[in-house]
């Protein structure tokens, strides 16, 4: 019975997974300004800051290492950030344009319409930040094939936990203004206060404490010391504790968004 029952349900679970996420694909790559906001943005916060800040940047714990090498693993978290942004807006679209009911009134379970838009948002994340991660060699040197596919790995979790975060932000909301004002109120700070500007060494003890209880930043200093090795600044938690609380940063948001679509529009 229970075979039958298994089988009987995941044909149904499967097919909307992979509808919504390649929905959210073709989405993508119809809408161009998406790519430019996602991805031109931030490399051009990294030019910017990288070469404006090289020769003034000696944080403690970070001596000899220029700011365009500090600041790469930053822009890698950015665009996984904007990327998740512009993915998830598009629920507050789809509900207005009435797609969203139809599909949440579908046979489809709730669950599965969720890790479709999860599954195709970070996808489209993770993919532009492995475009961006394949030039760092030709800013910091190579720091090994093992860390450059444990940094993706880094990153998936990363653009899972952004986009599950984006979800519960823009699940309940009808309003793309809302959604931006939220952005930047919540989603911006979290970034500035990762580690990704500055290291948590160099800032006030109120501000390291906002850093400590922010899960991006565990991801930036992942991506911090698989890419710049000892020239990282120390983290606040050894590394195998920031891998452990991404992932649970990323089954966090995953499951109060699922939690979310399940209760009554």
């Amino acid at each position: 019975m229970q075979t039958t029952a298994a089988t009987t349900i995941r044909p149904k679970i499967a097919p909307a997974i992979s509808a919504i996420a390649w929905r959210e694909w073709v989405r993508f790559f119809r809408q161009r300004s998406r790519l430019i906001g996602a991805l031109a943005t931030p490399v051009l916060f990294w030019v910017l800051l990288g070469f404006g800040a090289d020769r003034v940047f000696a944080a403690e714990g970070a001596e000899g290492l220029g700011y365009r090498e500090y600041f790469f693993p930053g822009a890698l978290v950015m665009i996984l950030l904007f990327t998740a942004i512009f993915s998830t807006i598009t629920v507050i679209d789809d509900r207005n344009e009435g797609f969203l009911q139809g599909v949440l009134v579908s046979p489809a379970p709730r669950s599965a319409i969720v890790l479709g838009k999860v599954v195709g948002g970070s996808g489209i994340a993770l993919v532009q930040g492995v475009v961006f991660l394949l030039f760092y060699p030709l800013v910091g040197g190579w720091p090994g094939a093992g860390a450059m596919l444990l940094a993706v790995v880094a990153m998936a979790g990363l653009a899972v936990a952004l986009t599950g975060l984006g979800l519960v932000m823009a699940w309940r909301m009808d309003s793309t203004a809302g959604y931006h004002a939220l952005m930047n109120i919540l989603l911006m700070p979290m970034w500035f206060l990762s580690g990704a500007v500055f290291p948590a060494a160099t800032a006030p003890i109120w501000m390291k404490s906002l850093m400590a209880v922010n899960p991006l930043t565990y991801g930036h200093q992942l991506l911090s010391e698989l890419l710049l090795g000892t020239d990282a600044p120390d983290g606040l938690v050894p590394t195998w504790a920031a891998g452990l609380i991404v992932a649970a940063f990323a089954g966090a948001m995953v499951g109060l968004v699922t939690r979310l679509a399940k209760k009554p529009a």
